[in-house]
């Protein structure tokens, strides 16, 4: 008889195959990858991710000797679900849009494992497979509802407290100064590590899905509501110390002891909760074998080197459409220019705070400014795109009126815009300014970043060249100056927004 961590006869070869194909699919998307290890590695956002695979490897383990009383064997349903990670990644690609990208080169590792290795093993390992896609940094999404969450909390808790304070978006005003909920305050990280924590923890220490769903809800609701506590803190300690003081003593709190104190709280709270037995077996061998489903589908098999062979297939179709797509581009005019308004003339751009909005990759960028005969002055920032792909995204990270580092923060949403997005910033000195951003493909404009990536990726699919336009109106907050109403005056004298967008183009 074999010891119980030797690996059996029928295990050799596809897990041998599952290995080779991991490694070439990790090699083939090896731009997807290291950008996510950079994530890992350089963000204290996603620094607890560097401890899932370990998680993973241990969760296998736990699982060796039951799965190893399993025969593996190729399923051809799970070349299915391998298309469908790829097509995810192709799509994706089509969009710019990184997060997708890892998530189908993370979904591609998972559904091979079941097309090589069977649905009763992958029954059997359902649960490390699903928790692969914590590899995947997601969560930056969450950062603007987070701080307004927080913002909103703390303000609350230092008015039941008796400071006085007047809040605006993400700055809260006190006595001891101007406070701002900034990016690194949202608790996001703290959030998503309690998400992987919760959703690892209602594996291992329930059974029951009422009790799961009321571990995860706790996992959630604690990090948010401690964040905003802690935030508190911070202002209250200023109040007291001064600001120098209550920064310095926010770090040492939020860096080392914050974290572990909510995960405290919360064990603390559900411990008396937990219903699995800590010795029962990780996999019910009975209930796989006698599943008539897993019967029924693990008969559709394949072999192994039919499987790798469509794998092979299937990457490099999806790469040549991807790399073909990389390359459309549109025909632009060799040079664009901020047209002429009606009522309204150009003048010098001189911001009180200099403010620039970021179009890496774009091929042609202008800033202006327009004043009317009241004085009122709009800032004009139009960038032109040939086509979009990787490092050429209107609508990517850091792109456009928020330039990351800028000494610009936000402040909070701007008022409802059709078709457009609004945003208030704050700069250096107290200057503010409103922002409305659209974005103009074909026939398409508006201010939502996920409809222009739809439109992209309808182009893309069909090796359609189209050119993208990102068009940012501003006004600074000057005095009791309204800014909507500046910028509103500004785009009723341009008439049609598609088609002033439309002659800056030279697309009509």
């Amino acid at each position: 008889m074999l010891p119980e961590t030797a690996l059996p006869a029928a295990w050799r070869r596809p897990l041998a195959g599952l290995a080779i194909t991991w490694i070439a699919l990790i090699l083939a998307f090896i731009g997807d990858w290291a950008k996510m290890v950079g994530h890992w590695w350089n963000s204290s956002t996603y620094s607890h991710v560097l401890l899932i695979p370990p998680i993973i490897a241990w969760l296998v383990w736990q699982r060796w000797p039951e799965l190893r009383k399993l025969e593996p064997s190729g399923w051809s349903p799970g070349l299915a679900l391998f298309a469908v990670s790829l097509l995810l990644w192709v799509l994706a690609a089509f969009a710019g849009l990184d997060l997708g990208r890892q998530l189908g080169a993370v979904a591609m590792l998972m559904s091979t494992a079941l097309a090589l290795l069977g649905p009763r093993v992958g029954r059997a390992l359902a649960f490390p497979l699903f928790y692969m896609l914590f590899l995947v940094p997601f969560g930056d999404e969450l950062v603007p509802p987070l701080q307004l969450i927080t913002a909103k909390l703390t303000i609350a808790l230092i008015h039941l407290t008796g400071v006085p304070a007047v809040i605006d978006g993400v700055f809260i005003s006190t006595p001891a100064g101007l406070f701002e909920v900034a990016e690194a305050c949202s608790g996001v990280k703290f959030l998503i590590a309690m998400i992987a924590f919760g959703v690892l923890a209602c594996h291992i220490c329930f059974t029951s899905w009422k009790r799961r769903a009321g571990f995860m809800a706790l996992c959630i609701a604690a990090p948010i509501l401690a964040n905003g506590v802690r935030a508190w803190g911070t202002i209250y300690v200023a109040q007291i110390k001064g600001a120098a003081f209550a920064t310095g003593f926010d770090h040492i709190i939020y860096g080392w002891l914050f974290f572990a104190a909510v995960i405290i709280m919360v064990l603390a709270i559900s411990w008396r909760f937990f219903d699995r037995d800590p010795h029962a077996p990780l996999v019910d061998l009975a209930a796989i074998a006698a599943s008539p489903l897993l019967t029924r589908i693990a008969a559709r098999k394949i072999g192994l080197p039919s499987a790798l062979g469509l794998i092979t297939a299937l990457v490099i179709a999806a790469s040549a459409w991807a790399f073909a797509a990389d390359r459309l581009s549109a025909v632009l005019p060799r040079q664009v220019f901020l047209p002429a308004v009606p009522q309204w003339q150009r003048v010098n751009y001189i911001p009180s705070a200099w403010w620039e909005p970021r179009a890496a990759g774009a091929d042609h960028r202008l800033l202006g400014r327009y004043a009317d005969a009241r004085g009122h002055r709009v800032d004009v920032f139009i960038a032109l795109y040939s086509g979009q792909s990787d490092g050429r995204e209107a609508g990517g990270f850091g792109e456009g009126a928020l330039t990351p580092e800028s000494g610009w923060a936000w402040i909070a949403p701007g008022p409802d815009v059709a078709g457009g997005k609004a945003d208030r910033l704050r700069g250096k000195g107290g200057a503010e300014r409103l922002t409305e951003t659209y974005y103009r493909t074909g026939s398409l404009t508006t201010g939502s970043n996920a409809r222009l990536k739809l439109a992209n990726i309808s182009d893309r699919l069909l090796l359609r060249a189209r050119p993208t336009m990102l068009l940012i109106l501003s006004a600074e907050k000057q005095g009791a100056e309204n800014p909507e109403a500046v910028i509103a005056a500004f785009r009723q004298s341009t008439g049609s927004l598609d088609d002033w967008m439309d002659r800056v183009a030279r697309v009509r």
